[in-house]
């Protein structure tokens, strides 16, 4: 389908464009990680919640690196009740494997493909590299961050160089315990996308 025509259908009413959503936890300096790929600085205080997060999202996408790390927090699990989740590598064979699919397709032409099948948005869950790809080939709808109040001094970055300018509206900010702050950003609407 035409990108005419999937804007021509959600004109009608009779279909959404999925959104794709970078949701990340990041320190006050805009690390997602230290250097050896730990998340030890990050955390969820008892009043902050992801629930309303997770009810609009039904699929996941992530790279390589942050699905092995999700495997060593999450005692070898990574995959999460009523979520599609795939993982971009150039290492991995493409094709379904324990509740996960391993795509090794362009992200940009994978992303069309999902943006129009049914469901609800997108989470992008990183890491770095598949996040400066997504940002490069325009495809970044929102952005959900959860800052902690740490400066971690290097780690990897939540945003690496090397992608045109995009640019973003605050539409909601919260605060809770311990200085945790969660933004939400969206696309500024009416800019020309652009390619780098």
């Amino acid at each position: 389908m035409s990108e005419f025509n999937a804007r021509l259908r959600l004109a009608r009413g009779r279909a959404t464009v999925r959104k794709i959503v970078l949701g990340v936890g990041i320190s006050l300096d805009g690390y997602i990680a230290r250097p050896d790929g730990s998340v030890d600085f990050l955390f969820m205080p008892k009043d902050y919640s992801m629930a309303a997060f997770f009810k609009r999202i039904d699929t996941a996408v992530m790279g390589r690196k942050t699905y092995e790390m999700g495997l060593k927090l999450g005692g070898g699990n990574v995959s999460t009740p009523g979520i599609k989740s795939y993982v971009f590598s150039r290492m991995q064979e493409a094709g379904k494997r324990d509740e996960l699919t391993f795509v090794n397709e362009p992200p940009k032409r994978f992303v069309e493909g999902l943006r129009k099948k049914e469901g609800k948005d997108i989470w992008l869950m990183g890491g770095g590299e598949l996040t400066r790809e997504f940002l490069r080939d325009d495809l970044v709808d929102e952005l959900y961050l959860g800052v902690v109040p740490v400066l971690i001094g290097e780690g990897i970055p939540a945003f690496p160089s090397a992608f045109p300018e995009r640019k973003f509206v605050l539409v909601e900010n919260n605060s809770y315990s311990k200085g945790l702050i969660a933004l939400r950003y969206e696309r500024r609407k009416g800019q020309k996308k652009q390619n780098a």
